[in-house]
């Protein structure tokens, strides 16, 4: 299907494009207002949630959270069980990927369990404190699930609001010029 001469992927990539312009946008905002001098995280997780197929984006969102979740208590048990220190960081991130992986199972997105893991531990690390370390994980955590909210959000309502369909498939498999 084309319209003004351009086909679906270039009409899906400009949509993907001004849905991670408006999204980013929100979360930049929403989070300096709140007081958060360094939303990083949140935009990294917007931008992936943000795809511009609304059935991937669900899937991808459902996957990065649940996988953020493994992550964050597999970075705060570690924490618990050894204190803020760079011993446990290794161990945390085996652990991440053996649980995402045996466990729960979620494969897209998997990578994001030990990345998680590492970002609550390595915040206390570099704190020096427990707490802290604790509190600012869980702090980047909230800043990844509010990205995700965001982008998911930007990302369903644009599919509502410009509708682009995917080419027309002949019999055979083909997309119909």
């Amino acid at each position: 299907m084309q319209r003004w001469g351009w086909d679906y992927a270039q009409l899906i990539g400009i949509r993907f494009a001004i849905n991670v312009m408006i999204a980013s946008v929100i979360v930049w905002v929403t989070l300096r207002l709140i007081g958060d001098s360094n939303p990083i995280w949140a935009i990294a997780s917007m931008v992936a949630a943000s795809e511009p197929e609304i059935t991937e984006a669900k899937r991808f969102f459902r996957a990065r959270l649940i996988n953020v979740a493994v992550g964050c208590a597999v970075g705060l048990f570690y924490i618990l069980v050894g204190g803020a220190s760079g011993w446990m960081l290794p161990l945390a991130l085996a652990t991440a990927v053996l649980v995402t992986n045996y466990l729960v199972r979620v494969k897209t997105m998997w990578r994001q369990a030990p990345i998680t893991a590492a970002v609550v531990i390595a915040a206390g690390v570099t704190s020096g404190s427990d707490t802290i370390g604790m509190t600012q994980g869980i702090h980047k955590v909230l800043e990844v699930v509010f990205g995700c909210l965001v982008g998911l959000g930007v990302s369903w309502t644009m599919s509502k609001v410009w509708l682009v369909k995917p080419p027309a498939r002949t019999g055979k498999g083909q997309a119909q010029t």
